[in-house]
C-alpha cells in the first residue's frame, strides 16, 4: 500500500492518466475529420504532439523514467515537425520509427502500472483504456512505416475511397479494426510483413482483453467489501 502511495506522489498523480486518455480519445475522434481540412496536417501534428507530451506526464513516476521518456519523445516530436516544415531534411520513415519506439515505451509502463495495482480504481481503469488505444496507435505507426517502405503492401477494395494511402486516419482505422478483430475487408494487408503485423496485432488485442479482464476481476474479488463499494473513498482515507 505504501509503495502505491509513494508512486502516486512521485509522478503518477491522480487524473494524469485520465488527462492522457482524453487527449487520445480526442485524437481518435477528430482524425477522420481534420485530414480533409485545409490545415488538417497541421492540426493533426498539434494533436499528436499533445498526445505524446501527455503520455510523458502519465508515465513519469520516477526521474529516470522521465529522462528516458523525454529522450524518446523529443526525437519523435522533432521528426514530426521537421517533416511538416522541411520534409526534404529527413527520411519519411524517421517519425514512424521514433513514434513507435516511444509509444512502445509508454505501453510497457502502463502495463506495469495496471498489472501491479493493488486494487481497481478510476486511475487503473483509465490506464487500461489508454493502453488499449495506445496499442492501436503503436501498430498504426508500424503500418505507416511499412507503407512508406513498401507502398503496395496494402490493398484497398473500396472503389469509392478517396484516400488510398495508409497515412493519417486510415492507419488508425485499420489498426483499431484489426486490434479488435472486426476488420471490414476494405483495407487488406498484401505483403508478408504487413500480414505478420496484422496477425500479431489481432492476437495481442485478444490476449490483452483476456488478461485485463481476469486481472481486474481478480483484484475486485479479492478487495474488501468496503473497497468494492467505494474504492476512491478508501484511497482518500489512505
Amino acid at each position: 500500500m505504501g509503495s502505491w502511495k509513494n508512486q502516486a506522489k512521485a509522478g503518477m498523480i491522480r487524473f494524469s492518466v485520465a488527462y492522457f486518455l482524453v487527449t487520445l480519445v480526442l485524437l481518435y475522434v477528430t482524425a477522420p475529420f481534420i485530414e480533409h481540412l485545409p490545415d488538417g496536417i497541421l492540426i493533426e501534428g498539434v494533436l499528436m504532439t499533445l498526445v505524446l507530451l501527455s503520455a510523458v506526464l502519465a508515465v513519469s513516476s520516477r526521474r529516470r523514467v522521465l529522462v528516458l521518456a523525454l529522450g524518446l519523445v523529443i526525437p519523435a516530436i522533432t521528426a514530426k515537425w521537421v517533416s511538416y516544415w522541411r520534409p526534404d531534411l529527413l527520411f519519411a520513415e524517421i517519425f514512424p520509427v521514433t513514434g513507435l519506439l516511444f509509444v512502445f515505451f509508454v505501453v510497457v509502463h502502463l502495463f506495469r502500472f495496471i498489472f501491479r495495482a493493488p486494487r481497481v480504481d478510476s486511475e487503473v481503469l483509465c490506464a487500461s483504456v489508454a493502453a488499449y488505444l495506445l496499442l492501436g496507435l503503436l501498430w498504426a505507426f508500424a503500418y505507416i512505416l511499412v507503407y512508406r517502405l513498401v507502398p503496395d503492401a496494402f490493398a484497398f477494395t473500396d472503389a469509392s475511397a478517396v484516400n488510398r494511402s495508409l497515412e493519417g486516419f486510415n492507419s488508425l482505422y485499420f489498426s483499431i479494426t484489426t486490434l479488435s478483430a472486426t476488420g471490414f475487408g476494405d483495407i487488406i494487408p498484401v505483403s508478408g510483413l504487413a500480414r505478420i503485423l496484422a496477425m500479431t496485432e489481432a492476437m495481442v488485442g485478444m490476449f490483452y482483453m483476456a488478461l485485463l479482464i481476469s486481472r481486474l476481476v481478480g483484484l475486485y474479488a479479492s478487495a474488501p467489501a468496503d473497497e468494492r463499494s467505494d474504492p476512491d473513498q478508501v484511497q482518500r482515507q489512505d
